[in-house]
């Protein structure tokens, strides 16, 4: 269950970061970089992460023209990342044209592809507020499933989707495409600004390959004890 929980370091705090990753270095093997912790720690976080074991979840969530994403998506091939993330919403050009330079530099470098996922809709938007933000005729469950199959024919490795729409995807997209979850919530932790959520042993037994878990973690007193209390409950879904 270790390889399957990502520790989201949503902090612009460097020596934050620093302390936290030294703890939970021997017990998890992914962690998350957003727009806090990249402002802060840049392109050197790759190899900071690497060096203790870590894999490192680019989380930016890239959405542009599909020129301007390609080329980041590439750049960060280059640097090291080993999951990346643009939004699904970006269309197909936009993921096909990120995924290809994705390939081409990995091939030329003779670096690791990283895992391509797309993002579906935000977990922090729930039926409500879909409806009336987005003007959608469709059900956010089957915005999700329309991007997923998106992001599906584009070549991605998979999407990111809240947990209520695991086993949507799973079925329409298969085994082997990748499933990431935000939005999880252990049982002794607050939802937060997440609505749509579940929590860990939840996600996993409806089939989730990662799940991304960050303030329960990182504001906790101990985050060791956040991150095994996690796993256990991870192992006893």
């Amino acid at each position: 269950m270790d390889k399957k929980l990502i520790v989201a370091l949503d902090t612009d705090d460097g020596e934050e970061i620093d302390w936290i990753t030294d703890i939970l270095s021997k017990t998890v093997s992914w962690v998350k970089i957003g727009f806090q912790a990249f402002s802060t720690v840049g392109t050197d976080v790759f190899s900071w992460q690497n060096g203790r074991g870590f894999n490192t979840f680019l989380d930016l969530k890239f959405h542009d023209i599909p020129n301007t994403v390609a080329r980041d998506v590439g750049s960060m091939t280059i640097h090291g990342a080993n999951m990346i993330n643009m939004h699904a919403s970006g269309g197909m050009e936009m993921m096909q044209t990120a995924r290809l330079k994705s390939e081409s530099v990995a091939k030329e470098r003779n670096i690791p592809k990283p895992i391509l996922l797309g993002v579906t809709i935000l977990t922090s938007i729930d039926e409500e507020g879909f409806q009336s933000q987005f003007g959608s005729k469709r059900q956010i469950s089957e915005q999700v499933l329309y991007l997923a199959n998106q992001a599906k024919e584009a070549g991605l490795d998979g999407v990111v989707a809240s947990p209520l729409e695991i086993e949507l995807i799973r079925k329409s997209c298969g085994d082997d495409f990748v499933i990431l979850t935000p939005g999880i919530r252990p049982n002794w932790a607050e939802s937060g600004d997440q609505k749509r959520i579940t929590t860990p042993a939840e996600a996993i037994k409806r089939g989730a390959d990662y799940i991304v878990v960050g303030r329960p973690i990182i504001e906790h007193d101990d985050p060791l004890e956040a991150v095994e209390e996690i796993l256990d409950e991870m192992k006893g879904m």
